[in-house]
């Protein structure tokens, strides 16, 4: 039998004794290993009332554990009860005043009351008595960033990948400030140090890489990459990572080969599915494309991801009704995704569906306002059959959304002059013409029969240069 299964089997047995011995009002022992179990289990799952509970059954069997206080302490914190959990701190630290697990959980619930000096004050101290660093120095780093000073929380993430570079949760987060700062660039001496100490070290060649991958240096960083992979080479997130690199250069077959050597040292994952089906799909290899889509679907059916991916697939084949299905079923699953909505929209228009094309627009206007094609196409639908207001008053929604699109006022000029609406017509035009007098030809490209229109003509050649 797993090994993993058994230690599972053997845990859910624990839970459901101290379950039993609660509704049972009984009294029943465990080992603190148990009871840490239990509590972890229920604060897992947000169940923090359960989680205090045997917090405090706890407590009864081992008085003396300064762990279990802070868990509780922890927990309290957790559930918004700072002042019992300062309370239960306060006191441990009075009779264990070198506690550094205490000064720590002590800054931590300062971080979440927003007290950010006050955590700072005692996560230093707890960074003084400890002996194990690295997570103390993560939380300055976190408590820093939290409060806004972004160079401060450099500092200590980069104190913590010192201590040690495994920490992929500080890396990424140093990724974070880095780039909100602009100092992504200065700090590649300092990614460069680790891989000059130590050529070997598979880890600083990964981090080199993942900054150079930030920096939009995607050459380099698949150099970075390839040299992890070359010193260790079951590093499956290299491979990942590596792959992600040669779709940024537009590489897509070694894309391929390098998510499937992912694969061959990690479970498979939807998501490495999914990204293998769209290199397939931006190569043209349309049935491979969808085998490896549905691959992903078929590990994961609420991948909206793969769902649409097949989708487009179907789309560029002109199968538009097994294309609505395919990106109906993806904006269900992801219905804040207005890229899924605008496909929708032009597959249900596809195959004369107006009405569904028509609402799937409207929703793609809602999500992105700033999006010239969406309120285009859906005005131009409206315009093709008929509804002429509609149309003109859909543009004159999207021109308040985006004041400086020229494009938009030359759409409304032409939809204003085949309405007859000279005067107005003829104000918009001005607009467009003092925004961007080079688009003025869309207007013929819209409307080819307005080329003859001499009033037209007299106001744009006012405004050429």
């Amino acid at each position: 039998m797993n090994e993993d299964f058994e230690e599972r089997e053997e845990a859910l047995e624990i839970i459901r004794k101290f379950e039993d011995m609660l509704e049972n009002n009984a009294s029943v022992f465990f080992d603190l290993a148990d009871f840490e179990l239990i509590i972890d289990h229920y604060t897992t799952n947000f169940n923090y009332s359960k989680a205090i509970q045997a917090c405090n059954t706890a407590i009864n069997q081992y008085p003396f554990s300064t762990e279990l206080l802070i868990d509780k302490s922890q927990i309290l914190a957790m559930s918004g009860e700072f002042t019992e959990a300062l309370d239960i701190i306060k006191h441990l630290e009075l009779s264990e005043p070198e506690n550094a697990d205490a000064m720590l959980t002590h800054g931590i619930i300062y971080t979440q009351k927003g007290d950010f000096s006050e955590a700072i004050e005692y996560l230093k101290k707890a960074a003084a008595l400890a002996d194990n660093r690295e997570d103390i120095l993560f939380n300055i780093g976190l408590t820093y960033q939290s409060w806004g000073k972004f160079s401060a929380a450099i500092k200590y993430y980069k104190k913590c990948l010192e201590l040690s570079l495994e920490n992929e949760i500080a890396l990424q987060e140093l990724l974070y400030c880095l780039e909100v700062t602009g100092t992504m660039e200065e700090s590649l001496p300092f990614f460069q140090q680790f891989v000059d100490n130590d050529p070997y070290a598979p880890l600083a060649w990964f981090n080199l890489g993942m900054l150079h991958f930030k920096l939009a240096n995607f050459q380099q960083a698949a150099s970075a990459f390839d040299y992890a992979i070359i010193i260790k080479p079951d590093f499956a997130i290299a491979y990942t990572n590596l792959a992600n690199a040669y779709v940024c250069l537009g590489e897509f077959a070694k894309a391929i080969d390098a998510f499937n050597q992912s694969l061959e040292h990690e479970e498979p994952a939807a998501d490495v599915f999914c990204n293998i089906g769209e290199c397939y799909e931006k190569m043209g290899q349309w049935d491979l494309s969808r085998r490896y889509y549905q691959k992903a679907i078929d590990l994961n059916p609420e991948m909206d991801e793969a769902w649409f991916g097949i989708g487009v697939i179907l789309n560029a084949q002109e199968k538009w009704f097994e294309a609505v299905h395919f990106f109906r079923k993806a904006a269900e699953l992801y219905n804040e995704n207005p890229e899924y909505w605008i496909a929708l929209g032009a597959a249900e228009y596809n195959v004369g569906n107006i009405v569904s094309c028509l609402e799937s627009y409207e929703k793609a206007s809602q999500l992105a306002p700033n999006n010239r094609e969406v309120w285009l196409n859906w005005s131009i639908i409206l315009h093709e059959q008929g509804n002429f207001e509609e149309a003109i008053d859909t543009i004159k929604n999207a021109i308040e959304l985006n004041p400086d699109d020229a494009e938009l006022y030359y759409r409304l000029t032409a939809y204003l002059l085949s309405a007859g609406n000279y005067r107005e017509a003829y104000n918009y035009l001005e607009n467009a013409l003092i925004l961007d007098f080079e688009k003025h030809t869309l207007l013929f490209e819209y409307f080819p029969e307005l080329e003859s229109q001499k009033a037209l003509s007299r106001i744009i050649d006012q405004y050429r240069k």
